[in-house]
């Protein structure tokens, strides 16, 4: 399965950049691969029962590796249409339940939406059709038969649950878009996707249990184990799309000016102690350093000031507690939602200088302040 995710600090073993595009394959690909392997290897032994044991699970581990190369291929079918639409992709991921591809933006229509969604389950039905087409010319009583056979079956499956119509799945992005067209907005597109995305998390767990009970059987141990994976995956997917999407609800909300603080200017060499006593005088939230032509140098980290003892503050200088001033940390006092967030997102830091059109000082803006925006999402 698939969807695009936030970014992953330790993606996995880097295997190769098709199209461009970074790969990825996770340690817990490995778990999986495990699994199937040994899933599948009483199937192949019942099928080629000419094969040794050691020999089964060799063809069974090829069918691991051949299903996640199709997983690969239903990813890179997103990224490629991603990126004719001029979006940024960050990396593909291959994992325990599938692949994740990392786009670094959402499409600007619904339409583009739908599209990019559309690819990766296309892509996994084509091949099914294509493997079903060589099964009925292969043997399948032979290696290739019985790999072939099992191969269309599973992208048939993976097509078909990407197909359904709750996030993160494909067909919950598909959903969200047709809601988007309809609304004009995407928020509630993200909102109905989300929520349909819960019901069917709820549904695949509690399908199965309740067709054992009405036969008076147990469930299956290891499909009610692939159907909590499952369930828990979408759960936590559609929650965290539902967030997200709050998150961008509020984006509007992020004005540089409206949450900057006013900033009064003092050399390096100004004891902290006076530097805070000329703030608190100019119901002034920050300090800037400035050299002795009155041009700004730094800014002195809130953190660091916190952090120092009283005791200490009068032998302290205001500068030693400054992070200079680097080109990126000076901002328009005019920005204003995705354009201010993408701007600090280029060069994350503590605080930033605002500064008119014409490079006076209007004030600074804090990271913390800005993110008291987003608090309770």
């Amino acid at each position: 399965m698939s969807s695009e995710s936030p970014r992953q600090d330790k993606p996995g073993l880097r295997m190769g950049r098709p199209f461009g595009i970074p790969v990825y394959v996770s340690p817990t690909w490995f778990i999986v691969a495990a699994f199937i392997t040994f899933t599948f290897q009483g199937s192949v032994s019942t099928s080629l029962p000419e094969l040794n044991t050691p020999m089964t699970y060799v063809v069974s581990f090829v069918f691991a590796v051949l299903l996640y190369v199709s997983v690969l291929l239903h990813e890179l079918a997103h990224c490629v249409v991603a990126r004719m639409y001029g979006l940024p992709v960050r990396r593909i991921t291959l994992y325990l339940l599938g692949g994740v591809s990392e786009i670094e933006r959402e499409p600007e229509t619904p339409g583009r939406e739908f599209m990019v969604a559309f690819a990766g389950p296309l892509l996994s039905l084509g091949l099914a059709v294509i493997g079903f087409l060589a099964y009925r010319v292969i043997d399948p009583g032979t290696i290739a038969g019985v790999l072939v056979f099992q191969l269309w079956l599973a992208n048939l499956i993976v097509g078909v649950f990407n197909l359904l119509p709750g996030l993160p799945l494909d067909g919950g992005r598909m959903l969200r878009a047709g809601v988007w067209k309809l609304t004009r907005s995407a928020g509630s597109g993200t909102a109905a996707a989300a929520w349909v995305g819960r019901a069917l998390a709820v549904l695949l767990v509690a399908v199965p249990v309740g067709l054992a009970l009405v036969s008076g059987q147990a469930p299956n141990t290891s499909m009610l184990i692939w159907s909590i994976l499952l369930a828990s995956f979408i759960w936590i997917g559609a929650t965290q799309s539902l967030r997200g999407a709050r998150v961008r609800a509020r984006i509007p909300q992020v004005n540089a000016r409206a949450l900057a603080r006013r900033a009064i200017p003092v050399t390096a060499d100004v004891p902290l102690a006076e530097a805070l006593r000329r703030a608190t005088e100019a119901k002034a939230g920050a300090m800037v350093v400035v050299d002795h032509e009155g041009r700004p140098t730094g800014i002195v980290n809130e953190v660091a000031v916190e952090a120092t003892p009283e005791s200490r503050r009068p032998w302290v200088s205001a500068g030693s507690l400054a992070r200079n001033l680097e080109p990126s940390l000076v901002l328009a006092a005019d920005l204003t939602g995705e354009a201010l967030i993408d701007a600090m997102r280029e060069a994350p830091a503590g605080e930033y200088l605002l500064v008119e059109r014409g490079g006076e000082i209007f004030g600074v803006l804090a990271t913390a302040d800005v993110n008291r925006v987003f608090s309770g999402v």
